[in-house]
């Protein structure tokens, strides 16, 4: 079974977004060493299982091009490594590191909040601008860039020039929503309510219909299968546990890259090369399957647990400050799925079920017409 590791070279990032609160201006950067250490712990841990790798940040490309040189020669030695993948913020990006990351096929991922004057109010004067140049860049060189939004308190209320914005871009786009601050108190102004975030995604679920096939919003491409295979497929949705893991600059392995940098969450050290059973008994992994048994318990009425399983375990311990919790969004996600539901009733009442004699199949929609959720479904 393929899993995921995230590699967090530092969590220092040059960005001042008013909404960020996992960022430390002050930390370290990982040695080339801790990559070594990686690879060497993952030659005799679920070495017959496919592994994809993240660089996440922070700013993972803080560390530079030769850093990055030579972590690309060391993992590339793991005979069931399957790919790269990259989330920042692309300001340190040049001619030199856009070759790197093109030979070593990684997929990229930026931030950016909409428009220029919405993504500079909420990340900071010239932080559109400096994005954007990058991505230009890299995708002049071949790469693939998708996009991170994140809806706050203040850009729901521009909903719709958002979405636009993206459309027009024919841009693949996650959607988050912020969060009250875990490490702070800077990001609560920001923080999107579970009302507000319900009614925004279902709003923009509108708009979207009409537009399956010029942009992607991929949260909603994965509810709807989520809705229609009646199993979680997006990150939050899904059981992460054991599957994802998080290496920190100094090679303590964290459960996600969210819970990276705090200490009651490390469940071992690459140095050591943890076994799969040595990372089951850390306390960190005692506490995410708490969460789990929490809310098989909890949730087991909800006509949605197999959709979202509780949504995100980070989202839930965190802000709870107890493994027994469930995502505090956990009310948008019933508000969206119960959308999703109504509809797929609405679109089979109207146009019959997929497949048998006499239903209305999307190449037949009328001109102005929008998809149905069945389409946007088995897309």
């Amino acid at each position: 079974m393929p899993f995921h590791i995230m590699i967090i070279p530092t969590l220092r990032c040059p960005g001042m977004c008013k909404y960020c609160w996992g960022s430390d201006k002050q930390a370290e950067i990982m040695d080339i060493s801790i990559v070594e250490n990686i690879k060497e712990w993952l030659e005799c841990f679920r070495c017959d299982d496919e592994v994809h790798f993240t660089f996440h940040g922070g700013e993972p490309l803080l560390p530079g091009y030769d850093y990055y040189k030579d972590a690309f020669k060391i993992l590339n030695t793991l005979p069931n490594h399957s790919g790269y993948s990259m989330q920042s913020n692309l300001w340190l990006l040049d001619d030199e590191i856009a070759d790197l990351l093109v030979e070593n096929n990684v997929i990229l991922s930026t931030s950016i909040d909409g428009p220029k004057e919405i993504t500079d109010y909420q990340r900071g004067e010239g932080y559109y601008d400096k994005t954007m140049r990058s991505v230009h860049l890299a995708e002049d060189k071949g790469l693939y860039v998708s996009y991170v939004c994140t809806f706050t308190s203040y850009s729901k209320d521009y909903a719709s020039e958002i979405y636009d914005y993206f459309k027009d871009l024919k841009a693949t786009v996650k959607i988050h929503s912020a969060l009250p601050s875990l490490r702070g108190e800077n990001a609560d102004p920001w923080a999107l309510n579970q009302e507000d975030y319900g009614k925004l995604m279902v709003e923009l679920l509108d708009k979207y219909l009409y537009d399956l096939d010029k942009f992607q919003i991929m949260d909603f491409d994965h509810m709807a299968k989520s809705s229609f295979i009646r199993r979680g497929t997006l990150c939050a949705f899904n059981d992460c546990v054991g599957d994802t893991l998080a290496v920190g600059h100094d090679g303590n392995i964290y459960p996600c890259y969210r819970f990276v940098g705090m200490d009651e969450y490390i469940m071992g050290n690459v140095k050591d090369k943890p076994t799969v059973e040595d990372l089951e008994s850390s306390n960190a992994y005692k506490l995410l399957h708490e969460f789990n048994d929490y809310v098989k318990e909890d949730c087991k009425r909800c006509r949605f647990i197999k959709h979202c399983n509780g949504g995100c375990p980070y989202n839930g311990i965190v802000a709870a400050q107890s493994p027994k919790a469930v995502d505090p969004q956990c009310e948008a996600y019933k508000l969206i799925f119960q959308n999703m539901k109504d509809r797929q009733k609405q679109d089979l009442i109207k146009n019959g079920i997929p497949g048998m004699p006499g239903a209305k199949t999307s190449q037949e929609k009328e001109e102005g017409e929008p998809f149905t959720i069945m389409d946007l479904m088995t897309k």
